[in-house]
């Protein structure tokens, strides 16, 4: 599944480049002429005599063409395009939808045929049109970014034979889709710049990933009666959320100020680990106090304001090492039960209050 722009064309050329078969590979667009296809096939050095191109939309012509190849390998390029005749609704419809992926199923699962069926999905992330596609399929990945960023994130959400803990992250190159081995390396701008106020570097896992991200925040006297709270790569509700529990519990006034906060890099992050980072980042920006660039800031927060353990520790802890981070700052029932030693200064601390007085924000 992805939005228009991202790659997914482009990544489904390459896999059909790197796959290791002697059969033949059929790919099947409803969107793309072959010209279009050819140029970007030759762009990314994608030369496979194996490869096999059909412009089609019509479900009845696609099935003639897999009986006739008998390909190892089917990609449906989106399936939004695919039409029958025998349903009145237009393609991209719940019930066209429902029909075109029963019908490829049954004729590649009887032959014994791995195919790849490509949707598209809204700007919210969910499948455009009807989540049908979802349920019927054996695996669900979803690339994810921002077409005006250069990095994507393959992510499994559905797989029938294994985990989905697992996520591949990929920059968007002349080249195409070049794999980032290093992802917290490039995900931090500047280690300089991290001292200014405002920022600070938290770690996020993507599947069981560990990556140093860098959050900024920017805290302005609001004119206009209400005060606005605008979210690039969080749920705006967890910061409406923390705002409230900052101003209530560490007597922060955020009452008359705007909060915006961004997420550098254009990932975006859903797990609540992240929370004594925007506070802190937060109140930061507020007193225009910079947070030392070598700390590290983890932890979720409660609506007590206490700070609350996170999963998988040792794991953070050793990313954050690895990167040169001097300091750490988790919640102390994880500094309790960390099972690895590290070098890092590691200071546990049991609600926002005391992150704030550490970092000399209070």
């Amino acid at each position: 599944m992805a939005s228009h722009g991202i790659g997914k064309s482009t990544l489904i050329l390459q896999i059909c480049d790197k796959i290791d078969i002697q059969g033949k590979i059929l790919y099947v667009s409803g969107e793309e002429s072959a010209e279009q296809i050819k140029l970007r096939a030759d762009r990314l050095n994608v030369h496979k005599d194996n490869l096999l191109f059909l412009s089609e939309t019509d479900i009845d012509n696609i099935e003639a063409q897999i009986e006739k190849n008998n390909p190892e390998f089917v990609i449906i390029d989106s399936i939004q395009t695919v039409y029958s005749d025998d349903i009145t609704s237009s393609a991209g419809s719940v019930s066209q939808v429902r029909e075109i992926t029963a019908r490829i199923m049954k004729i590649c699962k009887h032959k014994g045929i791995t195919t790849i069926i490509i949707g598209h999905v809204t700007k919210d992330g969910t499948i455009a049109g009807p989540r049908v596609l979802e349920h019927m399929v054996d695996t669900v990945l979803y690339l994810e970014g921002e077409r005006y960023f250069s990095y994507r994130i393959l992510r499994g959400v559905k797989n029938r034979f294994g985990s989905t803990n697992e996520i591949g992250m990929f920059e968007m190159e002349n080249e195409g889709l070049v794999e980032i081995l290093d992802p917290s390396s490039i995900l931090i701008s500047d280690k300089d710049s991290s001292g200014s106020s405002g920022t600070v570097i938290i770690v996020s896992l993507e599947g069981t990933r560990p990556l140093l991200i860098e959050l900024q925040a920017l805290v302005t006297q609001s004119f206009f009666g209400m005060p606005r709270r605008n979210a690039i790569g969080i749920d705006y509700n967890r910061l409406t959320l923390l705002a409230a529990v900052l101003e209530k519990k560490t007597r922060v006034s955020l009452g008359t100020q705007d909060i915006y906060l961004n997420v550098v890099s254009g990932i975006k992050i859903n797990e609540p680990a992240i929370d004594l980072g925007i506070c802190v980042a937060t109140v930061s920006s507020l007193k225009n106090i910079p947070i030392d660039k070598k700390v590290v800031v983890i932890g979720e927060v409660g609506l007590t304001g206490e700070v609350r353990s996170v999963n998988l520790i040792d794991k953070r802890l050793n990313e954050a090492e690895k990167l040169g981070y001097k300091k750490c700052i988790i919640p102390e029932s994880n500094k309790k039960y960390l099972k690895e030693s590290h070098k890092l200064d590691i200071i546990g601390v049991k609600n926002v209050s005391e992150a704030i007085k550490y970092l000399g924000l209070a």
